[in-house]
């Protein structure tokens, strides 16, 4: 186990940028006494944000200045190609050249990926790597994967997917054998496009725990540790329950105000709420990991406030006390031979 851990932030990306970063990195040094944290950006603008530190916990943080930084509307190829020396390639970088254990950035996804592939390299058996999250369920949490860093994915990209899903969910949530299942639209295996059947084949006769097909209530609903899709599915299934999420935390709220009666109920009710918004809070499961890279690397939502920001941070901290990548590679060994 390492003993410090150093963290580079891409301190320039998402939506709110430094003024959203610096404070949730602030926070999780407090919080977190043994982590030391690299921030990459424009020095000029991270400096002004130095005064929020105390004097011994400034000592925790570094500023390495970046004359580029990667925006939302570049394309991967671009960013790839043209801002080598961007806030996001040098924090990559960083773990490239073992000077930190894991970037974190809230920066676009595509960039993200294009280059932590191109710096890092995938382990040995995974052609392409995915984006994992954990999404909140009955039984805890599920983990998901592909959440949209692959489009359009062969049979054998998703059986893949599957592994690393699952030796995450060994590593992560101590399950000596995690239930996999592969999400379709309906359970019966005449069910699926082709792309889906040919996976079903591919994970029936793996050493996984394969349970078959599931849909998407079980995602939430069911007793399933990983469900693996295509990005494309798994991207629509994020953004969709983070909407319902928030329609069913707004409408509540509206509800409660609509006359005096409700009022009171509200009131009496808000131990009962306080603790429902908290289990269905998207913030609470941001930060997602690119899976399949020589490397940690976490990807936070770009409209993360400081408070998401925060759990991007401890999600990178724990992948890196478990050494999530070489526990992955040597599973990968086992099981895809």
């Amino acid at each position: 186990m390492i003993k410090e851990t150093r963290i580079a932030v891409d301190a320039m990306g998402g939506d709110g940028g430094p003024e959203i970063i610096m404070p949730s990195i602030k926070d999780f040094i407090l919080e977190n006494d043994d982590v030391n944290v690299e921030i990459y950006g424009n020095e000029k603008i991270l400096s002004k944000y130095l005064k929020i530190f105390d004097q011994d916990n400034i000592k925790r943080i570094k500023i390495i200045h970046s004359d580029e930084q990667v925006n939302s509307d570049d394309s991967p190829s671009h960013a790839l190609r043209h801002k080598k020396k961007s806030s996001m390639s040098m924090a990559i970088q960083s773990v490239k050249d073992k000077k930190t254990q894991a970037c974190v950035s809230a920066g676009n996804t595509g960039a993200l990926m294009a280059i932590s592939r191109f710096i890092l390299g995938t382990l040995d058996g995974i052609d392409r790597p995915a984006i994992e999250s954990m999404l909140p369920s009955l039984s805890g949490h599920t983990h998901v994967l592909d959440l949209g860093a692959n489009i359009d994915c062969k049979a054998e990209h998703l059986y893949q997917f599957a592994v690393m899903g699952s030796v995450l969910s060994m590593v992560l949530d101590e399950k000596e054998n995690p239930t996999v299942g592969l999400l379709n639209v309906g359970a019966e295996v005449i069910k699926g496009n082709s792309q889906v059947k040919e996976a079903n084949d591919l994970l029936k006769n793996s050493k996984l725990n394969y349970v078959g097909f599931v849909e998407g209530d079980d995602i939430f609903c069911g007793n399933i540790d990983v469900i693996v899709c295509d990005g494309f599915v798994g991207n629509i299934a994020l953004k969709t329950s983070e909407g319902i999420a928030k329609f069913i935390s707004s409408t509540l709220k509206e509800e409660f105000k609509k006359n005096v009666f409700t009022k009171i109920a509200g009131i009496s009710s808000i131990k009962v709420l306080n603790s429902f918004k908290k289990i269905v809070d998207p913030r609470r499961y941001n930060g997602a990991s690119l899976l399949g890279l020589k490397g940690i690397i976490i990807k936070s939502h770009g409209g993360a406030d400081s408070f998401a920001f925060n759990n991007s941070l401890n999600i990178a901290l724990k992948e890196v006390k478990k050494d999530v990548p070489k526990y992955i590679d040597k599973k990968l060994k086992d099981i895809l031979g």
